[in-house]
């Protein structure tokens, strides 16, 4: 944020004119000035406080949310604390918040944060630190609430050429790790056995410290957490949740992490609940309790933990199918530099889009994409009805399911708030009335159902049709919570089988070879539905030495991308005997566009997954290993730094800019983002769009291009926030329309 100096306010405001005009002397002129520059500083510093903290902070009574509490009739917030201090266990400001009367609770160096509980009155305080980014609350997080293999192409020659019930060949996720956030794993079900009947869930450990609400204030509860010290190894120990006989008492995460990579060689009965990815490494990293539940703090804690042993363990991909709701633009919002932190270290995260797509009479809302999905570098994923057939000429997008453009904003140094208005979703994948593994205590003789299963077991359980037996059971769920997973599946094939793609550049393959639905357009659908077999093709076409190459710098704008030998494969894909061209687009920059062989035919700089660019602004991220004596060299992530990206090229000649052929964007008229993805997809295949002539350019922090400008008018919501400030996630459905609760997402009949 931009400091206001003295002579900012001066000259850039110019207050000195009026001043001057009514014949006041200099001395009195440098008062004045200097009033209204403490003025503009404390208004600068409240635009650094979310907009739901700073109301909560000057509400006349305490508000009933998770995280603001009197405590001696004294206002207390607890709340997340984002720095910039290259000091990365930011030393001086958790004095500050001691010195301030509160407590440091969370230590995150790995993401620049802090979790603390701070009265209310010294928040603004905190907030005009220079080392200060921006503050927020410490939100509650909630879930957002085979078939698999047919409907999504998984069974091709290229992916798997056969799958039954007892075996399989071709690719199926070996060696790659899927870390899921969620309320647990339960790693004994057979669902996550491998092939010589072990658990394939390697870790499970549990984040629920702010969860439980403490309120204590006057102290420093962190550490740090050096590779190799005892401090590590006691906090690895207090985390461990691997012997527990409950891992995961809700029943979401579970479900989730089968539906990415679990196996359905034990059963003798149908359905075949294969996931997409059943021989994956699973890591249970558990951030929800028992009712679907955590905290921002929790979840950002996980998120470390995964970037800390991403290495280590082969963790190349993250699993995010929970949201808060969020005020805060990409660029702030702490859950969405977390997601952006894992990508910058090679992690690719995959999140729900969220299932706010209906509003509470049955209408259409756009703008309720929620964080983190609303964040540039991560794969945000919608849900697609497969209307129960396996063919995928009938498929829909779930009306449930959340439409973009994100419209989290942020607020410059004069006041005036800016809408993101990011394209999302990126793409929609089966998330509707979906069978697989559903959790129980891992007691036979005491198999308790977890809480959805014996809350909703007419809806979700009875349905299935099978004799549930302990180690073998499952349920029926839908929801982008759902979705998500099977893109998370994809992504661990398609790193299979090419190591070396990267986080950006595994988004750009899903959205070209994604399959275009109907209607829908790019607000509802993104790209198109998912597409694994045209997804993997394309992934193997590529070298697969790109992320080395990168990380080396030996790797330059515009050299060739694809694999000695290799040409770029057919634009279509035939699944159950259907054929259907890909959609040949993809999102760059947040609001613009893109297609053209160029994208996989030479190298495009924005494939660096340190580089974000988004609503004009270009960053650059960049991991911090830990190093000493013992510890292995650039293994565990430390800290990041992010500056802005120097002079470079974003995307090459020879790309095709689409932006021309969308016009102004008008929902009535179906025009600019509310174009038919696949009335799109047919303008650039018969031709359309425009090869730029020169690269875009990124030169004195200025990028030279516009973005696709949406209209205030055609949006519906301002934002994803419900009752006090939380996203209560995924509503109860049981048909388009009826919403019965605040709970999961049944699907649709």
């Amino acid at each position: 944020m931009k400091a206001l100096s003295l002579y900012t306010i001066l000259i850039e405001r110019r207050l000195w004119r009026p001043l001057l005009i009514a014949g006041v002397g200099a001395a009195a002129m440098l008062a004045l000035l200097a009033g209204r520059a403490a003025a503009a500083s404390a208004e600068a510093a409240s635009a650094r406080l979310s907009r739901d903290l700073n109301k909560a902070i000057h509400a006349p009574a305490t508000p009933k949310v998770n995280w603001a509490r009197d405590i001696n009739r004294v206002r207390h917030v607890q709340v997340v604390i984002m720095s910039r201090d290259t000091d990365p266990e930011m030393t001086t400001l958790r004095q500050s918040v001691v010195a301030s009367g509160g407590s440091v609770h969370v230590r995150l160096p790995g993401l620049r944060m802090v979790t603390a509980t701070v009265p209310a009155a010294r928040v603004a305080a905190l907030a005009a630190r220079a080392d200060v980014i921006g503050i927020a609350p410490n939100r509650a997080t909630q879930r957002t609430a085979s078939t698999l293999e047919a409907i999504t192409g998984a069974l091709a020659a290229n992916v798997r050429t056969n799958s039954t019930k007892t075996s399989y060949s071709g690719l199926d996720g070996t060696g790659i790790g899927i870390a899921v956030l969620d309320s647990g794993i339960m790693k004994v079900h057979e669902g996550f056995y491998n092939a010589i009947g072990a658990s394939r869930v390697k870790r499970s450990v549990q984040m629920l410290s702010t969860s439980q609400a403490n309120w204590t204030t006057g102290s420093d509860e962190t550490t740090s957490l050096a590779p190799g010290s005892t401090a590590l190894a006691s906090y690895e120990t207090a985390i461990s949740t691997d012997a527990s006989s409950v891992q995961d008492p809700y029943g979401h995460g579970t479900h989730v992490a089968a539906v990415a990579a679990a196996r359905s060689s034990f059963y003798d009965y149908s359905p075949d609940t294969t996931g997409i990815a059943p021989n994956a490494n699973l890591y249970d990293v558990r951030v929800l309790n028992g009712v679907g539940v955590g905290t921002l703090s929790d979840t950002l804690e996980g998120i470390q933990w995964v970037m800390f042993h991403a290495r280590e363990y082969n963790i190349r991909v993250l699993n995010l199918s929970l949201a808060a709701s969020s005020t805060d633009s990409w660029q702030t919002d702490p859950l969405c530099i977390a997601a952006r932190s894992a990508v910058a270290a090679g992690i690719t995260v995959v999140a729900a889009a969220g299932n706010f797509g209906l509003g509470a009479a049955g209408q259409e809302v756009y703008g309720t994409i929620s964080a983190p999905g609303n964040d540039p570098s991560v794969i945000t994923v919608g849900s697609l009805n497969f209307q129960s057939t396996l063919a995928r000429g009938d498929d829909t997008v779930n009306h449930f399911s959340s439409r973009g453009p994100t419209r989290s904003a942020w607020v410059d140094a004069y006041g005036a708030r800016h809408v993101d208005n990011l394209i999302k979703p990126d793409l929609v994948a089966p998330g509707n009335r979906i069978v697989s593994v559903a959790a129980t205590k891992a007691k036979s003789s005491d198999p308790a159902w977890n809480y959805l299963a014996s809350s909703f077991y007419s809806q979700l359980v009875s349905p299935v049709g099978i004799t549930q037996a302990y180690k073998e059971t499952q349920m029926m769920m839908s929801g982008t919570s759902i979705a998500a997973p099977v893109v998370a599946g994809t992504v661990a094939l398609m790193l299979q089988a090419n190591a070396g793609l990267t986080p950006p550049l595994v988004k750009a393959i899903l959205q070209y070879s994604a399959q275009p639905l109907g209607t829908a357009n790019l607000l509802q659908q993104g790209a198109g539905a998912l597409n694994i077999s045209g997804a993997v093709a394309l992934a193997k076409a590529l070298r697969s030495d790109l992320a080395g190459a990168i990380q080396a710098g030996t790797i330059a704008a515009g050299d060739p991308l694809l694999a000695s030998g290799q040409s770029l494969p057919s634009p279509s894909t035939t699944i159950n005997g259907s054929s259907f061209s890909w959609s040949r687009l993809a999102f760059v920059g947040g609001g613009s566009v893109v297609s053209g062989n160029a994208l996989f035919t030479h190298y495009q700089p924005i494939y660096d997954p340190r580089t974000t660019w988004a609503n004009g602004i270009v960053r650059r991220r960049e991991a911090v290993y830990w190093s000493g004596d013992g510890i292995a060299p650039n293994t565990f992530v430390k800290s990041f730094t992010d500056v802005a990206a120097p002079n470079q090229t974003l995307v090459t000649a020879g790309v095709v800019g689409a932006n021309g052929l969308l016009a102004t964007s008008s929902w009535l008229n179906q025009t600019g983002l509310f174009v038919p993805t696949a009335q799109l997809s047919g303008w650039l295949a018969a031709g359309g769009g425009s090869a730029l002539g020169q690269s875009i350019v990124l030169a004195e922090s200025i990028v030279l291009a516009e973005s696709i400008v949406l209209a205030e008018s055609i949006v519906l919501a301002e934002s994803v926030v419900l009752a006090e400030s939380i996203v209560l996630s995924e509503s109860v459905v049981l048909s388009e329309g009826q919403v019965l609760s605040e709970g999961l997402t049944l699907g649709e009949n």
